[in-house]
């Protein structure tokens, strides 16, 4: 007989208000104590210490927007946010500092999170939806330097981008974008050329979330409908839809991949988590313990596989924890 789903590790309260965004950063202090960044519909972002559970620093740099992406930038001490200000900032929180060192107006009112990319030591390339409505815009940080602007071809009606992810296949290979579009297709743009290499339909509805497994050269979306669709890239650059799978309750908010590419996480409007193994999309776990919709998971990067966690964040205010298939 099949285990029944475990329960939370531990559970944080305390931002009184819808968790939108989640990231963990294992680099820096100590041993391997990570720390957890969330951003909250009331626009403040929290730093909680993991071994207290509690909120070490609560930012507020997006007058009281709600926050949807953080991430942070080669250690834990610079951090990106973006918020429905339509500003994504850059935050230098060395030595208990607080202060928001630079910024970026969008002028974009959709809420498509940036994608960040390391292109070498201390630059990073920022994916993001751009002011023309069906347009991504790359940036160079720090430097804010504009790289490209992707645009769709005339009368292609690809609606806005709703989720982005910028890759590459090793550090002296050209930089890639994959973004998922409003009338359900993922793009495979070319930064150098500016140019889409493909385009595949994979939802009928807005793609909601997308991860990438470059290793693999596998990909999985999901959107407002019942279904996740994986697809594949061939030498070719050619996008192909590689199996679908059906899910029982329809909404997907947020997906992600863990780092070791062995499982892999969805967020529902159900209000519940999945974990499916990422080789062949076997279901493993179904995670139920809040009481409204899931916005995002994240997995922690510890390098020891037996200490990582998962973290899902819900409009019910709460930030589940979990211990869940970490050995090798």
């Amino acid at each position: 007989m099949a285990q029944p789903p475990p329960d939370p590790q531990f559970v944080l309260r305390g931002t009184s208000a819808a968790v939108h965004t989640l990231h963990f950063s294992c680099g820096g202090r100590g041993p391997d104590i990570p720390t957890l960044f969330s951003g909250s519909e009331n626009g403040l972002i929290h730093v909680w210490n993991l071994k207290t559970h509690r909120v070490d620093t609560a930012l507020d740099g997006h007058g009281r927007k709600s926050v949807y992406c953080v991430e942070t930038m080669g250690g834990k001490d610079r951090l990106l946010s973006q918020g429905r200000d339509q500003r994504i900032c850059l935050w230098d929180l060395a030595e208990g500092r607080t202060s928001v060192t630079d910024s970026v107006f969008t002028e974009n009112v959709g809420f498509c999170r940036c994608s960040l990319l390391k292109v070498a030591q201390g630059r990073w390339l920022m994916g993001m939806a751009a002011k023309a409505l069906e347009e991504v815009q790359v940036l160079e940080l720090p430097s804010k330097t504009s790289v490209c602007t992707l645009k769709p071809e005339v009368g292609a009606k690809l609606g806005m981008p709703m989720c982005l992810k910028l890759w590459q296949l090793n550090c002296g290979s050209q930089p890639l974008l994959l973004a998922g579009y409003e009338d359900g297709s993922v793009v495979l743009w070319s930064l150098s050329t500016r140019k889409a290499l493909s385009q595949l339909v994979c939802h009928q509805e807005p793609v909601m979330s997308l991860d990438f497994d470059s290793e693999k050269a596998k990909g999985i979306s999901g959107s407002s409908e019942k279904v996740l669709s994986i697809w594949s890239l061939n030498e070719q650059q050619n996008l192909q839809v590689y199996k679908t799978h059906t899910l029982v309750n329809a909404g997907i908010s947020d997906i992600t991949i863990r780092q070791d590419k062995k499982i892999l996480a969805t967020a529902g409007w159900d209000h519940r988590i999945r974990i499916f193994g990422w080789k062949k999309l076997k279901p493993l776990a179904v995670l139920d313990y809040h009481t409204a919709t899931v916005h995002c998971v994240s997995f922690s990067d510890h390098k020891n596989p037996s200490e990582r966690l998962l973290a899902a964040g819900s409009k019910d205010h709460r930030i589940s924890i979990w211990s869940i298939y970490t050995q090798a």
